[in-house]
């Protein structure tokens, strides 16, 4: 399977580069052979909260229909990346995800709102943790901040999730960061995990990119520079298993002992 990671640059606030910038981006993709495409945290607007309400959508808004399209146009599977959408008089930081056809077979809010960029002050914490069946192997969302905490990740890989997807604004300044927890997350969980970053800047940080994907075992399949581009990977949800058969982990678990 090979997946397309959409490393953008996003311009804060400008709803109309960022939409071109995606669709030229997804376009590319598919002239390259992609058959899952992967778009960064935030990917419409950027931390743009002074205009929020501006760019704030209902889950049926326009950006939905666009995704939904690029998907069936083209035979993708889409991971939507994540963008501000209202739901029961709150704002989220919303992923959505389809499959070929064009179908809605995902939606995930960020669960960690982080401080640091005053995300908690703007937005509504997620619910609940969701999972979808990408060709007949479970696959997992995640958003940015929340790859800090194993927990999440650990209930989708013993529910037997193969592959996690981490759209992310990624400051550089934690660099380092993302990619030692990136890394953890697929060792410890021996599943793939496919981080996709944004390359730019915004008022307030510069985000260096370094999109980058990992195997089951914790070795880099392929990783990103610094500047916009795309990246893609070829991946073998098949070793997942093989892997866990190979190293008994989760059979080795003593969850009766464990308290968080």
């Amino acid at each position: 399977m090979k997946i397309a990671i959409c490393q953008m640059n996003i311009i804060q606030g400008n709803i109309d580069y960022n939409l071109r910038n995606a669709e030229e981006m997804i376009d590319e993709a598919v002239r390259n052979q992609a058959q899952v495409v992967v778009l960064p945290e935030m990917w419409k607007s950027g931390y743009d909260f002074a205009r929020l309400q501006e760019h704030v959508e209902s889950i049926d808004g326009p950006t939905r229909s666009f995704l939904s399209q690029k998907a069936k146009e083209h035979a993708i599977w889409l991971i939507g990346g994540s963008y501000t959408m209202e739901q029961e008089g709150q704002v989220y930081n919303t992923s959505l995800t389809f499959n070929r056809q064009g179908e809605l077979v995902n939606v995930y809010s960020k669960l960690h709102l982080i401080g640091l960029m005053n995300e908690d002050q703007y937005l509504a914490r997620g619910r609940e943790y969701t999972t979808f069946d990408l060709n007949g192997h479970l696959a997992s969302v995640i958003i940015c901040y929340d790859l800090r905490f194993p927990e999440l990740i650990r209930t989708y890989a013993v529910e037997g999730a193969s592959i996690l997807f981490v759209p992310a604004e990624w400051p550089v300044q934690r660099e380092e960061h993302w990619l030692a927890l990136l890394r953890a997350r697929a060792i410890e969980n021996q599943m793939y995990v496919v981080g996709a970053n944004m390359a730019g800047q915004n008022e307030n940080d510069h985000f260096n990119g370094r999109s980058i994907v990992f195997d089951p075992w914790g070795d880099v399949v392929c990783e990103a520079g610094t500047e916009p581009t795309i990246l893609y990977a070829e991946v073998d949800l098949g070793l997942v298993e093989s892997v866990r058969k190979a190293m008994p982990v989760f059979r080795d678990r003593v969850p009766n002992l464990y308290r968080l």
